[in-house]
């Protein structure tokens, strides 16, 4: 049985973490299979968005305990700048990605989610970052995204507890976009990817371009890449379609060029 199961809605990708009998949890093979399927996808010019979910009742459980367990210093190194690797082709594919929470999404599992650009969540789903009961930490960047999606004080309560954050508070904290019953998860995530796949593709990529990368730069660096960014796209079709469809008083008809 694939690890990673992977299919195409027209302009939209859906990739499925695929070992519901383990709650999707992420071995080695696992991730190495995600990052091929991630790599395919940047390469297709006609994907608008791709929704990340898990199959079965789970969206991810975690990273294996059982090759953990076994690791060394350097194989524990390796194993966390795999994961960060992975986590990092998610936040940079060029498309929005759009995790569809539709239960536990723990460990690497929520570090998976928080590499997403956008989170729909099951009301049961639930977050945590149990690490600390291991006698570690998160690993594979959960350390530097949390805080940033709900801030210091909840970050550091959250790791350091090793407490559960219901859907519900994962909304309230930011952490979540929209919190939906179990049945219409998937739905609403496809629903969101189809709106922003009608959209402007070209200036849907530069808008996520200028705020993954803007977080990394100074302010004064991060409103210069949005000048450039902004001014790149007069150079498309697609901004003359645009402006013409608006003046017109019509629906416009982007074409990604």
């Amino acid at each position: 049985m694939s690890l990673i199961l992977l299919e195409r809605r027209d302009a939209i990708a859906i990739i499925r973490l695929n070992r519901p009998e383990k709650l999707n949890t992420l071995s080695q093979a696992t991730l190495e299979k995600l990052s091929d399927v991630l790599n395919q996808l940047e390469k297709e010019s006609d994907l608008r968005a791709v929704i990340l979910t898990g199959s079965g009742e789970a969206f991810c459980a975690g990273t294996d305990i059982n090759e953990l367990a076994g690791l060394d210093q350097n194989g524990a190194r390796a194993t966390s700048e795999r994961g960060q690797a992975v986590c990092n082709q998610i936040e940079n594919c060029p498309v929005p990605v759009i995790a569809a929470i539709n239960g536990i999404a723990a460990g690497g599992g929520c570090e998976l989610a928080l590499a997403c650009h956008l989170r729909i969540a099951s009301t049961k789903a639930h977050f945590t970052l149990p690490e600390i009961r291991l006698g570690v930490i998160p690993a594979y960047s959960g350390t530097q995204r949390l805080p940033r999606e709900i801030g210091y004080g909840r970050a550091l309560e959250v790791m350091l507890t090793g407490n559960v954050l219901s859907a519900e508070q994962g909304y309230q904290f930011g952490l979540v976009n929209q919190v939906t019953d179990p049945a219409n998860v998937f739905k609403a995530a496809e629903s969101l990817a189809k709106d922003i796949s009608k959209l402007a593709p070209l200036a849907v990529r530069a808008c996520l371009k200028a705020v993954t990368r803007g977080l990394e730069l100074s302010f004064q660096e991060g409103l210069a890449l949005e000048a450039e960014l902004f001014a790149s796209l007069f150079t498309t079709q697609d901004m003359r379609e645009g402006t013409r469809a608006f003046l017109e008083k019509r629906p416009p008809v982007f074409k990604g060029t």
